[in-house]
């Protein structure tokens, strides 16, 4: 198993993907010329939810995902494509 993915001895999947995917939103957003709280507003999820993401805090799940693509106007598929 990749050590990314790896899971720590309580059972939890360590943050470097839930960072990555962080990463990616951020990049997205700017490339939009989006603020945190526009993206809030379109994708319909409070602001501090989108900071903490970005911030790599969140374990997202796959409606947020929906949700964050629909207000990024991307394929739910860009945001995850950059995980490694």
């Amino acid at each position: 198993m990749d050590s990314k993915w790896a899971l720590t001895n309580d059972g939890r999947v360590k943050t470097d993907a839930l960072a990555q995917f962080g990463q990616r939103v951020r990049q997205l957003r700017i490339e939009r010329n989006l603020s945190q709280e526009d993206l809030a507003e379109l994708a319909d999820l409070h602001r501090n939810y989108v900071s903490q993401i970005e911030g790599g805090r969140r374990n997202v799940s796959l409606l947020n995902i929906l949700k964050l693509a629909h207000g990024l106007k991307v394929r739910p598929t860009r945001l995850i494509e950059t995980i490694r």
